[in-house]
């Protein structure tokens, strides 16, 4: 995981997502890539048709949000003293760089997040037409990569107690694999199966036996969910157990029924107060 993408905007979760995606890399000596995050300019004149904005007002409200998003992101590097990155080329190093030309709208991160190893995110709203969540779902379903999502406050560790949400199904196993290298670096990894939150597929014994193969050592306990939702059992269970990450695959079932119906990536995202890996 040595390349990180970090969208960057002015708000309160954005010191969070920040310190979540520093964590990550100290410990592969990553180079931290931030870009401007705002809506396209046609989403901007959409949101108030009525008010007349003349685009010349659109765009200077455009190019202030660049700015405080670069303010945001180089004022938080130099706090911390992570060097910003001088060379296009040659193997990465702890530092940072920005890019300056990335263009608007929520969906840049889905196409750009290609040729990075991490998307790191706030959590976003609990609104599921909110840009938080559009920014995210582009991400998850565009990138083919998987997406760090960063809690409402700031982490003080990272993928050292690991819980991987087991439900069996592709999605978790892809998520899975793209958590390899932070399952190599674990001190303790939990395989955790929530009864009835399952599709056909392997056992969580079969996934820490396959683990152990690899040289890492996982327990797999299964829960029923009682009342609670696979969700809710999940991140009881991670905060039981003092974990600092969850690996969930994302979207087992459609986002429509998730919506209407509820699940359990749907209650992770609205309520995790610890880091999430995902990916679909």
């Amino acid at each position: 995981m040595k390349t990180i993408l970090v969208p960057t905007e002015q708000n309160v979760a954005m010191t969070s997502a920040l310190d979540t995606a520093l964590l990550l890399a100290q410990k592969f000596d990553s180079c931290i890539e931030g870009f401007p995050l705002r809506p396209a300019v046609a989403d901007m004149v959409a949101m108030d048709p009525d008010a007349g904005l003349a685009m010349v007002a659109v765009k200077e409200n455009d190019a202030e949000m660049v700015r405080h998003a670069e303010a945001t992101f180089r004022a938080f590097m130099q706090s911390h003293a992570v060097k910003q990155r001088t060379s296009e080329t040659g193997a990465a190093s702890l530092s940072w760089a920005w890019n300056a030309s990335a263009p608007s709208g929520n969906d840049f991160a889905g196409s750009y997040g290609r040729v990075f190893d991490v998307i790191v995110l706030a959590r976003p709203n609990e609104e599921w037409q909110s840009p938080s969540m559009i920014t995210l779902e582009s991400a998850l379903f565009e990138s083919g990569r998987p997406v760090l999502i960063a809690p409402p406050t700031s982490p003080r560790s990272l993928g050292t107690n690991i819980l991987i949400a087991w439900n069996r199904s592709t999605e978790q196993a892809r998520t899975t694999a793209f958590a390899m290298p932070l399952l190599r670096l674990a001190q303790r990894i939990t395989i955790l199966t929530v009864e009835g939150s399952t599709v056909a597929g392997p056992s969580g014994v079969e996934l820490a036996r396959s683990l152990g193969m690899n040289g890492m050592a996982a327990e797999p306990i299964t829960i029923a969910a009682g009342k609670a939702g696979g969700g809710e059992a999940i991140l009881a269970k991670a905060a039981e157990l003092g974990c600092d990450l969850i690996v969930k695959g994302a979207y087992t079932q459609s986002r429509l029924r998730q919506m209407i119906f509820g699940g359990a990536t749907r209650h992770i995202l609205a309520n995790s107060k610890l880091p999430v890996l995902m990916a679909h």
